[in-house]
């Protein structure tokens, strides 16, 4: 029988837990312990537009640094501002 499980983004306890880790470091073991499925779904979602809109080029570390705020802002609801994806500024991303 499976632990009592409450979702910290959503509070449901309906939703399932994340199977496997999404990465091997703490951070991917707060995620399968805290997160149900259905929102780390939301948030692999996100970061496709994240990565798309940026232009993320994610063997760089200020590109996974950034992807790791936003995700932490996501889905832990950390102190900070979530980057905008505003399509009508597409091309004027500088790093």
């Amino acid at each position: 029988m499976t632990e009592p499980f409450l979702c910290v983004r959503c509070g449901r306890d309906d939703q399932g837990r994340i199977e496997r880790l999404p990465f091997p470091s703490e951070l991917g073991e707060r995620i399968v312990a805290e997160i149900c499925a259905a929102c780390w779904e939301e948030w692999k979602q996100r970061q496709m537009l994240l990565i798309n809109h940026y232009g993320l080029k994610l063997h760089e570390a200020t590109a996974r640094e950034f992807l790791y705020k936003n995700l932490r802002i996501h889905l832990f609801g950390e102190e900070g501002t979530a980057a905008p994806i505003d399509t009508g500024a597409e091309g004027s991303v500088d790093w």
